[in-house]
């Protein structure tokens, strides 16, 4: 049986890859404060199937401090992912630009409406 090729997301830097086991079929351009002012889109994939690296700590930020860490490259500054503050949790965002631009434009791009009703528009 073949396995499919694992795709790798880095910063701009390149001190922070991020192992994936699939390329994303699907991407969420989110519109809250936060995700438009950093100008991510985010895929999703669970915690066991995903490897972070990282030659130096992350910087981290939590928007009022309760649901997720947001990581960001201390070198070259890039929103890497964010990590669920709860272990319950078995999902993490990693940010999609991070990845190849053919592996970005392959995929469909669904919109949050996360400044509002907290739908998909």
């Amino acid at each position: 049986m073949a396995h499919a090729e694992h795709v790798l997301a880095t910063c701009h830097c390149g001190s922070v890859s991020i192992r994936l086991p699939k390329a994303p079929a699907e991407i969420t351009h989110c519109n809250c404060s936060l995700c438009r002012r950093y100008g991510v889109l985010w895929t999703y994939y669970a915690i066991a199937d995903v490897t972070i690296t990282s030659e130096k700590p992350t910087d981290t930020y939590a928007w009022n401090g309760k649901n997720v860490d947001f990581h960001r490259c201390s070198g070259c500054g890039c929103v890497t992912h964010w990590y669920p503050r709860k272990a319950s949790r078995e999902s993490l965002g990693i940010n999609a630009r991070l990845l190849d631009p053919e592996i970005l434009a392959a995929a469909q791009i669904r919109y949050k409406d996360d400044a509002g009703t907290g739908l998909f528009i």
